[in-house]
């Protein structure tokens, strides 16, 4: 009897997964800067899944939960692909999958919001916040922000490449991400 009383509440709690969005893969991108002697590099990620709610009418009841499929790094040349998946950048053959999952999301007026989550490389977990913004574009909620990191953090770049001399420790992660609207 106790069992059928907790299947309400149970499906209570669960309601806010049921209604996650996966994300539109082919309309978001996760892109990154970083600076290679004092030069911009841009990258990205090609490969990621999600899933997101966010109502534009009430974002402190969103949620967002994004897999990154490591091993999907593109870089300027073939070389630097090749090198971020070794084990001292990525380690692609040992961790495949950065994530991010939020905690909470705040609304700070004036089409501004804020992100607060936990993001996980390389077997590493931080507390992160980014602001972003958020707008309707057909049936879609587009979502756009830039998170800085820094990639020493998350041992990015260990041994010789610790020295930031030559790859800055900052790394700014640009990411769009489009969600079925309303979800």
């Amino acid at each position: 009897m106790k069992q059928l009383k907790l299947i309400p509440v149970a499906l209570l709690l669960a309601a806010p997964l049921l209604q996650a969005a996966p994300l539109d893969a082919g309309k978001s991108q996760i892109n990154f800067t970083m600076k290679q002697l004092n030069v911009p590099v841009t990258g990205s990620f090609k490969k990621f899944s999600g899933n997101v709610v966010l109502d534009l009418k009430k974002p402190e009841a969103g949620k967002a939960d994004i897999s990154i499929d490591t091993a999907s790094i593109s870089l300027p040349t073939a070389e630097a692909v090749g090198e971020a998946k070794k084990a001292d950048w990525f380690n692609v053959a040992k961790f495949p999958t950065a994530r991010f999952v939020s905690s909470s999301i705040k609304n700070l007026g004036g089409g501004k919001l804020q992100v607060a989550g936990k993001l996980s490389i390389k077997g590493n977990t931080r507390d992160v916040t980014a602001p972003f913004t958020a707008r309707q574009e057909g049936g879609l909620t587009v979502v756009e922000g830039v998170l800085p990191v820094s990639r020493l953090a998350y041992k990015i770049g260990e041994g010789d490449w610790a020295d930031t001399g030559t790859v800055a420790d900052e790394v700014q992660i640009k990411f769009k991400v489009a969600i079925p609207a309303g979800k």
